[in-house]
Order: structure tokens, then C-alpha cells, then sequence
């Protein structure tokens, strides 16, 4: 790691980080720091939501919406249907006060958070939370930049605490801020965050766009995407991943990787197969994640797959630890992910460097990492016929595998990692010293 007598400092602000909790939440994230860290010193402040007696009152939420009427449409349904989306068993699981991870420190201070309402006192609240290791860090000399990830509400809150002690702000736009730019009231928040930070950094181009219509200049809005580490995701020997796996050798096999929630389509997936499976007898789809934060669909898909017959075709591989991602992969012929709403999915490009061809949906930054028909196809959102004429067209197609993992090498993260130390080092007018 980089010596910490070096500047620029960094204080990376986001509730969404890995913890011993949480191993899985925010791992893009930690890459892409952690690479920074490397080069400059860098902490962490994850601030975790919560409220007093939050186990309890949700405990009682659950047991007075299981009592309530299932059928009525009035204010007793709606109730359920609040209790329904935050009660899941990774809703809100907390996380330990401190973490040393790789050398980092990393803190979780906890900031109130009501489920689902007064969703504008959030960045506030945050802002409240983190101050005192913020101030910590800058009174001991090591705080020279906050880098915020995701505009609302952690930029709102690194603009607030940047105002507070004088230093320049980025913030990262990494997706959420689509919806985040729809809603009346956290918009304008989304908007003071934007215009308060010292730079803007988005992902995708996409996202650059969303910036830039909501009035920051362009200047101050620069793209730097994910990459991926080539060397963890690289092609395994196909007969022996399968064989790990127990899949027939020849079976055509799709494959998802991701949190188990509504957005990420994987019941969409699902619908086809009945179709899919009578034109490729024996076919396998795999799905590797688990729940997070949003939500956890698990239940809801394994019900889907009982009630369409397809016990035989589908397989739950849970959360898969990211070093043994490559396994799954390369199994597989076929990477899909009908998703509605997407940043960078860096995920991409973890399946490309395993060789695999990506059906994706059109939304987000999808198009402009499945950039070219070697590496894949791009179908519309909500089109479920032109999704599946895709996913045929990918299991038929003999695809130049070498070409599409050369691809995924030239998204390395040196350079993006190059550019970033580059912008911090600029807006703090600060070099690393000998």
C-alpha cells in the first residue's frame, strides 16, 4: 500500500462497502480504491443506516402485516407491501464498527435512517455520522480529497463535509442516480450534490449525459469505467468446469451472475426457457448470487422454476467468491443479464475475459461495454421475444472466444486507475513525496 507520509490523502465516503458482514456489498467499489490505494494513501468511511430499536419495530412491522387482510387494496395492503420489500434477511444486517482490510482503514459509523421515508435527511444524516473520523483524519494530516461514491445520497453528504473542511470533492455516478433524477423530491438533492462536487466522475457515457443535463458543466464531468483484473478472470478448461459443476459436457448452459432482486431480470430469463428448451434439449442455466440490501428474490425464482417444470434446467449456485467466479463462467456458453437498469456492469467484462459472448437489455452504460457484435448482442428492455431471438442467435453462433477475452484485456484498470490518481492529484495541487 502507499505510504501513508505521501499526499494526496484520500477519504473515500460510501454505505455501500465490503464488511466481514457484508462480504459481497460494494466490491466494485473496493476494487477500484483499493487499486488507487496502491498509489496514494486512501481510508474509508462507510456509513451504515439505522434507527433505534430497528430489529424490534421490524419484527413488529412483519407480524402486523402477516396478520393484515392479503386481499385488500387500501392502506392495509400497501402497508404489506412496505413490509414485504424491507424485510428479507439481508436487509439491513449492520456491520462492525472497524475493518482493517488489505492494509485500509475502514470505518461503518451508523447514521439514522428510517426504511423508506424522509429519504431527503439521508445525506445529512451521513454527513453527521462520518464527520467525526473525517475530522479525525484531517486534524491528524491525512485528509486531502473526499471521494464519494454514488451521487445521492453519499455526494450530497461528501459535498457537505468537503464544504465543512475545506477540501475538494468527486463523486462517482455509478447508476442509481437514473432513478434517483425521476423523483420529485431526492432530484434536487441529486442536483446540489452534482453541482457542489469539485469533479464529477460517471461510469459510463450514459451517465456523463445525466450529469450534464442536470446543469454541471461539461468540463467537470469525466468518464472513467470499471475494469477488470484479466489475470483473476480468465478461461478455465471447459470439460473440467463442467465437471465441477456436475453439467453434461455438451449441454448448451446459460449463465447469470448477480444480486438476486427484481431489477436484474433473472425471472425474466426464466419465462424463456420453456421455449428455449425445445430448441436446445438439455439446456442449463446457471445463476450465481444471493441477496443484497435491495431485496432477495430467491424464493419468488425457485417458485418460478417449480411452477414452469424446470427443476431439471436451472441451477442455484448461491453467492460464488469472486476468485472462483471463473470456474462458473467458463462452464457456460452464454453470458445474459436482462437487467432494467444498469451503470457499468463490470460484470461484463468478467464474463468476456472468461471468453463468453454477453445478451444483454439497452439501458444504462450495456451498450457501451457490449460495443461491437463479436462480443455479443444488445436487445431492448421489455421485449421478451427479441431477447430470446438473441439468446438463440448466441448459442448458434461459433463466437471468436480468443477475440472477445482480447477485448476484455484492453479494459484493464491501469489506466483507469492512471487517470483517477491524475484528477486527485491535480485538485489537491498535490504530489507524492520522496
Amino acid at each position: 500500500m502507499a505510504d501513508t507520509t505521501k499526499g494526496p490523502h484520500i477519504g473515500v465516503l460510501s454505505s455501500l462497502f465490503p464488511s466481514s458482514v457484508q462480504p459481497g456489498a460494494g466490491l466494485f467499489i473496493r476494487e477500484r480504491m483499493f487499486r488507487v490505494a496502491k498509489r496514494l494513501p486512501l481510508f474509508v468511511v462507510a456509513p451504515t443506516p439505522w434507527f433505534p430499536w430497528q430489529d424490534e419495530a421490524l419484527r413488529a412491522m412483519k407480524y402486523v402485516a402477516e396478520e393484515m387482510y392479503v386481499g385488500d387494496t387500501g392502506l392495509a395492503a400497501r402497508f404489506q407491501r412496505l413490509v414485504r420489500r424491507h424485510w428479507h434477511p439481508n436487509f439491513r444486517p449492520g456491520a462492525p464498527e472497524y475493518e482493517d482490510q488489505q492494509g485500509i482503514p475502514v470505518w461503518y459509523p451508523r447514521f439514522f435512517s428510517l426504511p423508506g421515508i424522509l429519504k431527503t435527511l439521508d445525506a445529512r444524516a451521513m454527513a453527521t455520522a462520518a464527520y467525526p473520523r473525517f475530522e479525525a483524519m484531517r486534524n491528524a494530516g491525512r485528509l486531502d480529497l473526499i471521494d464519494a461514491h454514488f451521487g445521492y445520497p453519499d455526494g450530497l453528504a461528501g459535498v457537505l463535509l468537503g464544504r465543512r473542511f475545506g477540501v475538494p470533492v468527486t463523486i462517482t455516478l455509478r447508476g442509481n442516480e437514473v432513478w434517483r433524477s425521476r423523483d420529485p423530491k431526492l432530484a434536487p438533492k441529486l442536483r446540489e450534490a452534482l453541482h457542489g462536487a469539485t469533479k464529477v466522475f460517471a461510469v459510463c457515457e450514459a451517465l456523463r449525459q445525466l450529469a450534464i443535463d442536470m446543469g454541471v458543466p461539461d468540463e467537470r464531468v469525466e468518464v472513467v469505467g470499471n475494469g477488470v483484473d484479466a489475470e483473476v478472470f480468465r478461461p478455465r478448461e471447459r470439460k473440467a468446469a463442467r465437471a465441477a459443476l456436475g453439467l453434461p459436457p455438451e449441454a448448451p448452459v446459460l449463465i447469470t451472475v448477480g444480486w438476486l432482486v427484481e431489477r436484474k431480470g433473472f425471472h425474466r430469463v426464466i419465462d424463456l426457457l420453456p421455449s428455449l428448451v425445445k430448441r436446445w434439449p438439455g439446456l442449463v442455466y446457471l445463476i450465481v448470487g444471493a441477496g443484497n440490501l435491495a431485496g432477495d428474490n430467491h424464493a419468488e425464482l425457485e417458485a418460478q422454476v417449480d411452477r414452469l417444470g424446470l427443476r431439471d434446467n436451472v441451477r442455484f449456485l448461491g453467492a460464488v467468491p469472486t476468485e472462483e467466479l471463473s470456474g462458473p463462467l467458463s462452464a457456460a456458453d452464454v453470458f445474459v443479464l436482462a437487467t432494467r437498469g444498469e451503470g457499468w456492469a463490470n460484470v461484463f467484462l468478467e464474463a468476456m475475459a472468461c471468453g463468453l459472448p454477453v445478451v444483454t437489455t439497452d439501458v444504462g452504460g450495456n451498450r457501451e461495454v457490449v460495443n461491437r457484435p463479436e462480443l455479443g448482442e444488445i436487445v431492448p428492455f421489455g421485449e421478451p421475444a427479441a431477447l430470446e431471438a438473441a439468446i438463440d442467435r448466441a448459442l448458434a453462433q461459433p463466437w471468436d472466444r480468443a477475440a472477445i477475452r482480447r477485448y476484455a484485456e484492453s479494459n484493464s484498470w491501469d489506466g483507469r486507475i492512471d487517470r483517477l490518481c491524475r484528477v486527485f492529484t491535480e485538485l489537491t495541487g498535490r504530489t507524492n513525496r520522496e
